[in-house]
């Protein structure tokens, strides 16, 4: 795996170690009629999150990388951003939508990268995480109505 291919892939991982904790905020703090349905759906995809983020670290390990480890390296290299707000319901199902789509960009132009650098394994799992935030956009974007 090439340095580039390596420092795309930590900084997926951030930005999955971002969305997973955010996942969780919304999960711990999600009221209002949608409450049972949403608080659900946040644990099943950071529970689901938790493996990805190991998978993308041992990817990392396996090219001779190191993880990015520490939330301040995690934060310092993700695109996505903390939420310091408690938005409402569906605030919190949009700001995930958006947050999946960006995640998708990242994921189609590491995969590419990775296609460039003749590193088939890196390609296909980023091709596979990007194909699964598509569905998953879809589907976020189906509450939102």
């Amino acid at each position: 795996m090439s340095n580039t291919v390596v420092q795309d892939v930590n900084a997926l991982l951030a930005d999955y170690t971002v969305l997973y904790q955010k996942l969780r905020n919304y999960h711990w703090n999600v009221t209002g009629p949608f409450f049972f349905g949403l608080h659900q759906q946040f644990e099943t995809m950071y529970t689901e999150m938790a493996v990805t983020i190991d998978d993308l670290a041992e990817r990392v390990l396996a090219a001779g990388g190191r993880p990015l480890s520490t939330l301040k390296e995690q934060l310092a290299a993700a695109h996505l951003k903390e939420d310091s707000d408690q938005p409402d319901a569906m605030g919190m199902v949009g700001n995930i939508v958006e947050d999946l789509q960006t995640l998708e960009t990242s994921l189609r132009a590491a995969q590419n990268r990775a296609a460039e650098a003749g590193d088939e394994t890196t390609e296909t799992m980023l091709q596979d995480l990007a194909n699964t935030q598509q569905k998953t956009i879809w589907m976020m974007k189906a509450f939102l109505g």
